[in-house]
């Protein structure tokens, strides 16, 4: 599989279950090694400049990886030190992403008792502390409410505007092709289209990307 994007841009990373999008995540994040070729991200080989590649990168897991016994207030400052960011800086940036994504209520609360969208946004607050050029996120609205699915796809936008990059998985392509300008579906580890969703759409004469999907991967249930 080969393929590049350029900066700035919300990408799609899209595919089947079981087709490489979370292992791809992986890779591109230093958490596994390619079993060959090369690996750029930020223009930097994964290889050799993997500890710059993590100062600069931001990743929201889809399992929820914060600790449920802590406060939403004391996983983002465990998750900021780990980052090393100065305790002024750290503590402005939490009072911020608080405010955007709707938790400055809920800060003294334990995860486990916040709901399945307060636990998803306050998942990638954790990923955004140290203010990533590329925010790579796993499925980031899985099972969350309308009202938090609409926050997160809002915030999606307005950080890329701002002159980020982001790559984003989904199994709701409706949602994919509203805020994607490029998508890249893959299967088997094999990269099958890339490309405009609005463009492939009309090459491949389908009306939207989840009929595109289907027509590209085939109907059989993947498990």
């Amino acid at each position: 599989m080969s393929f590049q994007f350029e900066d700035g841009k919300i990408i799609g990373l899209l595919g089947p279950n079981g087709a490489g999008k979370t292992t791809t995540i992986s890779i591109i994040s230093g958490l596994l090694k390619p079993d060959s070729g090369k690996v750029y991200v930020l223009n930097k080989d994964t290889e050799k400049d993997i500890a710059f590649i993590k100062k600069h990168i931001g990743v929201v897991p889809q399992q929820i990886a914060l600790f449920e016994n802590l406060s939403c207030l004391e996983n983002l400052i465990y998750f900021g030190k780990l980052q090393n960011i100065p305790t002024e800086q750290l503590n402005k940036s939490i009072e911020e992403f608080l405010h955007i994504f709707g938790l400055e209520q809920h800060a003294y609360k334990q995860v486990k008792h916040f709901s399945g969208g307060m636990k998803r946004r306050a998942n990638i607050i954790a990923s955004l502390l140290h203010s990533p050029s590329l925010l790579i996120l796993d499925e980031p609205t899985s099972g969350v409410d309308v009202h938090s699915r609409n926050v997160i796809l809002k915030f999606l936008k307005d950080y890329q505007q701002k002159g980020n990059s982001i790559i984003y998985t989904s199994h709701l392509l409706e949602e994919a092709e509203a805020i994607c300008e490029e998508v890249l579906i893959i299967d088997h580890g094999k990269k099958i289209v890339q490309g405009n969703p609005f463009e492939l759409n009309k090459i491949h004469q389908v009306d939207n990307l989840e009929t595109l999907f289907i027509k590209l991967t085939g109907t059989e249930l993947r498990d």
